[in-house]
């Protein structure tokens, strides 16, 4: 592990060790039993690329808005979580952007995260870091990766010491763009990913476990995502169950 990685008391992460020691007992997860405790008025974050985009309006930004939270799985939560508990006055958001990469959030990540000042930050990021450098636009490393994204996280505890983080697993499935050349550099990036996560005190929500625990003999890993990256509505349906349960309002 890099010196600058690991030397987290050196980094103004009070917050995130003492969340992570809490949770040593690798509970500082959705499928662990480890839930956010929702509250009145919070503000909800869903960050990503094009998965967590999904064809959203950037012209209709203010929370709650259909058209702000696009198609996909934070208009799925969006909707269980604003019906189901209306008495709370939610506020959510969607700021994923399309093409983004891990560098791409970092320079964005002021403006669409911390001046928005959330209480819960759901990050989904990591296949364009790959995908985009198996097509030659990127000569980022998985430890590149491992790295900017753990600045990220220390950035956002830093500067939100209150906000609770979800840090989504990167998923693909074995069909269309998604070939052999991807692995094995794919799971690691993924592994680094949940490493990020659980040294930050995040809570980690599992979407390619759920996804894999998904597949059978009559239902392929095309139904879930046609072209392997991109989820169907029934993927994104899937994404969403699995993201609530790191819900306890």
């Amino acid at each position: 592990m890099p010196e600058k990685y690991s030397r987290r008391s050196a980094l103004g992460l009070a917050s995130a060790t003492a969340a992570a020691a809490a949770l040593s007992s690798t509970k500082a997860s959705a499928a662990d039993g480890y839930k956010v405790s929702l509250q009145e008025g919070q503000t909800i974050l869903f960050q990503g690329d094009s998965i967590t985009d999904c064809r959203r309006d950037r012209k209709h930004q203010r929370a709650n808005d259909p058209r702000g939270l696009g198609s996909g799985y934070p208009a799925i939560v969006a909707a269980q979580l604003l019906s189901q508990h209306a008495e709370l006055g939610l506020k959510i958001h969607n700021r994923g952007i399309s093409g983004n990469k891990v560098p791409d959030l970092a320079k964005r990540w002021k403006v669409d995260c911390l001046d928005l000042k959330p209480d819960v930050v759901s990050i989904l990021i990591g296949v364009n870091d790959i995908w985009h450098k198996l097509n030659g636009r990127y000569d980022g490393t998985p430890e590149a990766y491992r790295d900017g994204y753990y600045a990220l996280l220390e950035e956002t505890m830093t500067e939100l010491p209150d906000a609770t983080v979800l840090v989504c697993e990167p998923f693909v499935m074995r069909c269309g763009a998604v070939t052999d050349k991807w692995f094995p550099e794919f799971e690691t990036r993924r592994a680094y990913a949940e490493q990020v996560a659980r040294e930050a005190g995040a809570i980690w929500v599992p979407f390619q476990k759920r996804l894999d625990m998904s597949l059978n003999d009559a239902v392929g890993p095309a139904y879930w995502a046609p072209d392997g990256v991109h989820p169907s509505q029934a993927g994104h349906g899937l994404m969403a169950d699995e993201w609530l349960k790191a819900i306890a309002a």
